[in-house]
């Protein structure tokens, strides 16, 4: 069944992919199903409000989607998932890939402005969204976007009242009779596993978001290997504390939890006391997520006062992790630091956990699946040699293969053999082992100089007083660009603009590496998914300086 605006691989690479069993052949709603068959009774799901065995996942998940048919969501119909870290996203996203329905992700935290963008650019018909979550009241949200998307004809509400023009999931699911009937509707329903399964959106600073649609094969494969690398198990207890809807959260936590039939605690709280409280009850063993947030655990005050001894592992990805992040792990959690790198289009890699301190520290290890093909090319497309800085490209069975209606953007973004350009600088070494250089569009041109700001990043928040750094480009009329960094100190430290520069100019570095300005904020701004929020930063140094 072929999707309008996907697309397809190329019959050469599906072929290969599915004569290696490099793509399992199975769905979403299969992996469930295999997990409450092996573990009917083992507590799979955990959140705020319920705890669920995998059988009792599955019963949920199933009288969801037999409402779900009979609301007349067809195959390959657009949904909006806009949940929370609750139980209910298992319930709202499984039961619609068992009725092959292609669910959209959008994190919590976005408005009408990417609501309506998302939903006009897929198509989408159906939206599932809580009708309120901590301070936000959704409803206000749902009327805007309906009066802006007609075509939008239900809105499922988890967690909801009854409301005028808006369905009840908890009322779906109780309506719904598991009769022989249904379920055998149910299982016709299974979609072919190279059929679009998910779109995610892109979660740049920069910009509306473009989608990546994946294939049930593509993304299960990605997932499964990138659960193999960070030695996930049935007896691992997996938090997940940034958004669901996030890319890392969801492919690194909860599909390594179901794949490798373990159990996911769903947390709504970044806050730290509410972190360890959760993995002292949970007994936490495995946690997922960016950078931002493990430095909030490992300077947290009242570490101490918990006892988090249980956990044995922290993935981390979405943003650079600095050697003394890493250090701190180590030393305070006495957990293994696995340093990735990711994103929604299927890059993913790894360090392993037999990895030396340094290599954790300098690289964010090597691809997780060992059947996608990584490369670094020069501007003109050629491959250069190993320990060489250029634009990282990758090709697989778990690499996405172009935008959903993006023409534009796809014939920039992919070289001609079908190479995807990740827009990320990086060198691969004679190991493949991979280090970031930097990022194509952070990159600093001054005067024709192109200056990291990653680099700068890094060698900043090397001094013990910075917290957090953020360099962006200012714009300057006679250079071009010039490199302002944003720098939030440490609680109860000042630090000025000559403090930094000196502190950069003892370690030896090249003048371009100098920043020419330097803000200090009590609190950089974030995204909602817990990265650095250039962009605002961007706007706030342009309105500073008049531009």
């Amino acid at each position: 069944m072929h999707l309008e605006g996907f697309i397809p691989y190329n019959r050469e690479d599906a072929q290969k992919y599915t004569q290696f069993r490099w793509w399992p052949g199975l769905t979403f709603g299969d992996m469930l199903n295999k997990a409450a068959d092996i573990y009917p009774h083992k507590e799979a799901f955990v959140d705020g409000k319920s705890r669920l065995t995998f059988s009792q996942a599955r019963q949920n998940v199933n009288r969801l989607a037999i409402s779900m048919m009979e609301l007349g969501i067809k195959p390959l119909t657009r949904v909006l998932v806009q949940v929370p870290n609750w139980n209910e996203f298992v319930y709202g996203y499984i039961a619609l890939q068992k009725i092959g329905a292609i669910p959209v992700l959008l994190i919590d935290r976005y408005r009408q402005l990417e609501i309506n963008h998302l939903a006009q650019l897929t198509g989408a018909t159906t939206w599932i969204v809580p009708e309120r979550y901590k301070k936000i009241d959704y409803l206000p949200i749902i009327r805007d976007v309906l009066a802006n998307n007609p075509a939008m004809v239900n809105v499922i509400l988890a967690r909801g009242a009854a409301h005028e023009g808006c369905l009840n999931m908890e009322k779906l699911i109780d309506r719904a009779a598991l009769s022989k009937e249904n379920l055998n509707r149910l299982a016709n329903r299974r979609p072919d596993p190279d059929q679009v399964a998910h779109m995610g959106p892109t979660g740049g600073t920069t910009g509306l978001p473009k989608v990546a649609p994946r294939t049930h094969n593509s993304l299960l494969c990605s997932a499964e290997y990138a659960a193999r690398a960070w030695e996930m198990e049935s007896s691992d207890v997996c938090l997940l504390a940034g958004p669901i809807g996030h890319d890392l959260t969801f492919t690194k936590g909860f599909c390594a939890s179901i794949i490798t039939l373990g159990k996911t605690v769903f947390l709504d709280s970044t806050k730290a006391d509410d972190i360890c409280r959760t993995i002292e009850a949970e007994k936490v063993t495995a946690v997922v997520w960016v950078p931002t947030l493990a430095k909030r655990l490992i300077n947290f005050d009242g570490l101490q006062d918990y006892d988090v001894s249980s956990l044995k592992k922290m993935h981390c990805g979405g943003g650079a992790s600095q050697p003394d992040l890493i250090k701190g792990v180590r030393e305070k959690l006495h957990c293994t630091f696995y340093n990735g790198y990711g994103g929604t289009e299927g890059q993913t890699a790894l360090t392993r956990s037999d990895d030396d301190f340094e290599t954790v520290t300098t690289t964010v290890g090597r691809p997780t699946c060992p059947y996608d093909s990584y490369k670094v090319i020069d501007s003109r497309g050629k491959e250069l040699l190993p320990n060489t800085c250029g634009e990282l490209v990758i090709k697989g069975p778990g690499v996405f293969t172009g935008y959903y209606k993006s023409p534009g953007e796809n014939e920039n973004g992919f070289l001609p053999d079908g190479f995807f350009r990740t827009g990320d600088l990086a060198m691969i070494d004679e190991k493949g082992y991979i280090t970031p250089c930097g990022r194509l569009k952070e990159m600093i041109n001054r005067g024709g100089e192109s200056i990291s700001s990653t680099e700068i990043e890094k060698l900043i928040s090397s001094h013990p007083d910075v917290a957090l750094v953020a360099v962006v480009p200012m714009p300057d009329p006679e250079m071009g660009e010039r490199a302002c960094a944003y720098i939030q100190p440490r609680p109860g430290v000042e630090l000025d603009f000559n403090t930094i520069i000196a502190f950069l100019k003892d370690n030896k570095v090249s003048v371009l590496q100098l920043p020419e300005r330097i803000e200090f904020m009590d609190k950089i701004p974030l995204t909602p998914t817990g990265k650095l929020d250039k962009r605002a930063l961007v706007e706030d140094i342009r309105q500073k300086i008049g531009i």
